[in-house]
Parts: structure tokens; C-alpha cells; sequence
């Protein structure tokens, strides 16, 4: 079969310069694409910071009052959300100062809403197991040691020791300024009532129907 019959009669080149011709425009579109995926990582390099898109250009602004905490991480130092300004009846020593109290049913006025859940059926905790039974303004764990209510993660760790290690390590709980920035932490009472930290039964808040 005479290959050169299929090819016009203007066109007067042999198969072998057309065989020879469609490899050079081969290696010229590869090497064209490799030039211009090499542009790309050049540009790509160059860049200051090439992710700008889902970079965090300014750190949250925080406005609720914090503490430094007085355990460290993994990184050392972070903060705690302060715990006092949103205890209604704080400081407690405005009551618990010694003085008679002369109003009626002063305890149920003051403390009626509280009730203790806090430990196993038969061998609750009582207020003073948690409370400074002297100098009402603090916590006392049980070596008898004082402690702010702003730092109450160290009473609770004597006991939830598990918890706190899981805390500490960022697994428990929650960080308020997300990832950006230094890192301030909700303290263990911002999420559990001290007197009944246990949260109750609930479905989740999204789930899928039951397969059929």
C-alpha cells in the first residue's frame, strides 16, 4: 500500500517527515507544559505567604476578663476565663462575716436555688468539702490549702484528676480565641454547675433517622 497516496497532492512531503514532524510538536507541548507548571511553583515560591486565603489575618478580640493560670501546658504559660464577677453573692464574706443574720429564712433566700449533686448517691459532697469553712471568699482543697474561685480548676483536678490532665493537654473543654493568638480556656465551672456538674441526658443536636 502507498502510504503517500493518502496525503494531498500540494502537501509533497514523505511519511517519514511527517512521522518526524509529529514528534517534534510532542516534545514541544511537553516540554510548554512542563515550563508552565514550573511558572507555577516559581510563582508559588516566590510568594510571601501563598495561603493567604485561609490565613488568620488578626487574632479575636477577647473581652471577657482573664486570669493567668496557675498550671502550665505543653507550650507553658495560657490563660482562664475569670470565674468571680459572674457569682451573684460574691464576695460570700458580705454575709459570712461573723455577724448575726437577722433577716428571716435568710438561708433559703440566699441559697435556696442550690442543689447539691455532686458525688455518689449516699456519699454527696457537702459545702464545706468544697467551701474555706473559715475565710468564705475561697475554695480549700483537701490538704487544707486556699484557692480562688477564678482558679477552681485546681480544686476540681484533686478529684477529676483525668479531666484536668485532658484539659490541660486542650482534649477537655474549650478554647475561647480559637487557634489564633494566645490561648485563654473556659474554666471547668464556666460549663459545669459546680453543685451538679453532671450534664444531663440529651440527644444530639444534629442526628441521622434511623435506617429503615
Amino acid at each position: 500500500m502507498n502510504i503517500s497516496a493518502w496525503f494531498p497532492r500540494w502537501l509533497h512531503v514523505s511519511p517519514l517527515s511527517v512521522a518526524g514532524l509529529l514528534i517534534v510538536c510532542f516534545f514541544t507541548c511537553v516540554g510548554n507544559s512542563i515550563a508552565v507548571e514550573e511558572s507555577v511553583l516559581t510563582r508559588i515560591g516566590q510568594a510571601t505567604n501563598p495561603y493567604d486565603t485561609t490565613a488568620v489575618e488578626s487574632v479575636q478580640p477577647l473581652l471577657q476578663e482573664t486570669v493567668v493560670a496557675k498550671e502550665k501546658d505543653q507550650r507553658g504559660a495560657f490563660r482562664v476565663l475569670a470565674r468571680k464577677k459572674f457569682i451573684e453573692r460574691y464576695p460570700c464574706s458580705s454575709c459570712h462575716n461573723g455577724k448575726p443574720v437577722l433577716a428571716r429564712n435568710g438561708e433559703a433566700l440566699t441559697h435556696g436555688t442550690v442543689i447539691i449533686r455532686h458525688g455518689m448517691e449516699g456519699n454527696g459532697l457537702t459545702c464545706i468539702d468544697c467551701h474555706h469553712q473559715d475565710e468564705r471568699n475561697y475554695l480549700e482543697n483537701k490538704k487544707g490549702e486556699k484557692i480562688d474561685f477564678d482558679h477552681s480548676y485546681l480544686l476540681c483536678g484533686q478529684c477529676h484528676f483525668r479531666q484536668k490532665r485532658d484539659w490541660l493537654g486542650g482534649a477537655h473543654g474549650k478554647r475561647v480565641t480559637y487557634w489564633a493568638g494566645e490561648r485563654v480556656v473556659y474554666n471547668c465551672t464556666t460549663c459545669h454547675n459546680p453543685h451538679a456538674p453532671r450534664f444531663e441526658k440529651r440527644f444530639p443536636a444534629t442526628y441521622s433517622p434511623p435506617a429503615e
